[in-house]
């Protein structure tokens, strides 16, 4: 895409060439690319390269720049189906998606008033109000109306140079004069080829567990429903247990488990190392802003793998009514409360980087003095990353 800019020639010397600059910063904060035939905005800086989606502002692609093989970890539906000659499955769903104000399937009277499933904010355009490149720091501002909820959703993307963090800030506000519940979940979501059976592995900060419960159990289910566990060892319908941390070396199921997240801790995290390509993908967010994380564990026996890595306000991908009627799980609340006339607001990072031979599990991420130290402790090894911008 070419911007062409237009100076008044009447500027003064000072504000033209002020001008300027500025126009040349916001053309290059605002570079186009292509991805799967959508266009998105790219966010990057030396160490990085985040492609965003213009339409319902999904985080498509993430790669190192220093990457050879430009690895995305995140889940890209058109390619899988290109890879394993099946049924493109695209959508507006790809890689990290945000699910707001909706998390799951709608009812059928909201179907009928036209909302879909997983909220309205992934289905719309997002409008850029704000371009900057300044002092090392590129950030991106998109807003999208949300007019069937009567909503404003805003999100801020911001990178530092130098940095292999992405800061994620969003807003959610409310136009109607009653307070409302809410459901909202970060669908971040790796794929094939980064996500292989026995070879990428999960980590999460979480607490007390539960394998999705069914009332009439799908072929492809191989969890027992509605129990209890402690992650990642889960039981299974046929007995025994699985270890959740790796995809089986014999894929043919589709799971989901909902976790709250570990109580003790302010900031939680999420992991996904692929032990070959030592690639690592994570997330650090704060409990208070997303208290349960939910996988979806779509492995079917063609190897078109797709985990969801989704942390947000409720356990399952369920309906606004259910989330309500279930109020609690765990002694955790299902669904957040937006006033009226108000604003919800959260934050939290991803961050990409190689790991160090033989690290292969994720015990502890934090955030300490600028830096993020993340824990290997079996090995006795960490990647420390630059991470400027506080939680």
């Amino acid at each position: 895409m070419i911007h062409r800019l237009r100076l008044s020639t009447r500027l003064p010397k000072v504000a033209g060439s002020l001008f300027f600059a500025l126009a040349l910063s916001a053309v290059w904060a605002q570079r186009q690319a292509n991805i799967e035939g959508r266009e998105a905005t790219v966010v990057e800086n030396s160490k990085l390269e985040l492609q965003v989606l213009n339409r319902g502002g999904a985080f498509a692609s993430i790669t190192l720049k220093d990457d050879p093989q430009h690895q995305n970890p995140l889940w890209n539906p058109a390619a899988i189906a290109r890879e394993h000659k099946i049924p493109a499955r695209f959508g507006d769903s790809i890689g990290h998606f945000v699910c707001v104000d909706g998390f799951g399937p709608s009812s059928k009277e909201e179907q009928a008033a036209g909302l879909n499933g997983h909220g309205e904010a992934h289905r719309q355009p997002w409008e850029r109000v704000s371009a900057t490149n300044a002092d090392g720091v590129q950030q991106i501002t998109w807003r999208a109306n949300l007019p069937l909820v009567q909503e404003t959703f805003t999100r801020r993307v911001e990178l530092v140079e130098g940095e292999q963090v992405v800061y994620v800030d969003s807003t959610l506000e409310s136009q109607t004069a009653f307070d409302r519940p809410a459901n909202w979940a970060e669908h971040a979501t790796i794929g094939y080829p980064f996500l292989k059976p026995e070879v990428t592995v999960v980590d999460a900060s979480v607490g007390r567990c539960q394998t999705r419960p069914h009332q009439n159990i799908p072929r492809n289910r191989t969890l027992l429903g509605g129990q209890e566990f402690t992650y990642p060892i889960a039981p299974l319908q046929a007995g025994g247990t699985r270890n959740l941390r790796s995809v089986p070396s014999k894929p043919d199921s589709m799971d989901h488990t909902g976790c709250a997240v570990d109580p003790t801790r302010r900031l939680e995290f999420v992991t996904a190392i692929n032990t070959e390509s030592r690639l690592m993908l994570g997330y650090l967010y704060r409990r208070e802003d997303y208290p349960w994380l939910q996988e979806w564990l779509n492995y079917p026996a063609n190897l078109a793998l797709t985990r969801g890595l989704e942390f947000g306000t409720q356990p399952y991908d369920v309906s606004r009514r259910q989330t309500v009627e279930m109020g609690t799980l765990f002694g955790v609340p299902t669904f957040k409360w937006l006033p009226a006339k108000s604003k919800l607001s959260t934050r939290f990072l991803m961050f990409l980087t190689r790991v160090p031979a033989g690290f292969t599990k994720v015990d502890d991420v934090r955030q300490e003095n600028g830096q993020l130290i993340i824990e290997d402790r079996q090995s006795k090894q960490s990647v420390m990353l630059k991470a400027s911008r506080p939680l």
